[in-house]
């Protein structure tokens, strides 16, 4: 998990925190596996993919904490941890939209709010700056996203519990849709600062 606290960065590799987010990270193609099997002629697994899902979520805390904790903040994990965070989301869109229980129009405005973030990574390392950091209304919307995920797939069966999954699984997508696009208006208005500061210094 992203911290905002100026720490003593390591360059170690083989950290617990890190360790956490590639494990993360290669759960991402399980996970989709998982959710798409059903549309491949597989046996459903939705189980399965909601177990990974909520494990992610389990190591996404424990990375950032345990990292703080015990001093194990480290250049690689500030670039590990969002880019799990972005994959997970990424897959989730692509499993649940592929089985259309997520609109299209949902996915593609969640997916323009990635590019338009992409574009303000590309304007910064053109000025030679790192990618903004993750900051707690980003991490915020992310962990709306990711519950809302797992309850709209819930949802996608029958029975008060699918119902109740639904109800809950649409309100954190909403919550957790508007606070992506607002983190990310966030981060245009700081690329747009330190560009201008750059050209203002020149």
């Amino acid at each position: 998990m992203e911290v905002q606290e100026t720490r003593v960065q390591t360059d170690r590799v083989l950290t617990i925190p890190n360790i956490l987010s590639m494990a993360r990270l290669a759960g991402v193609p399980l996970f989709l596996w998982l959710i798409l099997r059903p549309e491949f002629g597989g046996p459903q697994s939705d189980g399965w993919a909601l177990l990974v899902l909520a494990l992610s979520g389990v190591s996404d805390y424990l990375d950032g904490k345990l990292a703080r904790r015990w001093n194990q903040i480290s250049s690689l994990g500030r670039l590990l941890d969002p880019a799990a965070d972005r994959l997970y989301i990424l897959s989730t869109l692509v499993g649940l939209t592929w089985r259309e229980i997520l609109p299209l129009w949902l996915t593609v405005v969640l997916l323009a709010r990635e590019a338009v973030l992409l574009v303000m990574v590309g304007i910064l390392r053109r000025h030679g700056y790192p990618p903004p950091q993750v900051n707690f209304l980003g991490k915020a919307a992310t962990f709306n996203l990711m519950y809302a995920f797992p309850l709209l797939l819930l949802s996608d069966g029958s029975g008060w519990i699918a119902s109740l999954a639904a109800i809950f699984g649409w309100a954190f997508a909403g919550w957790g849709t508007t606070l992506y696009w607002w983190a990310g208006v966030l981060y245009v208005v700081q690329v747009r600062r330190l560009v201008r500061a750059d050209t203002t210094t020149d």
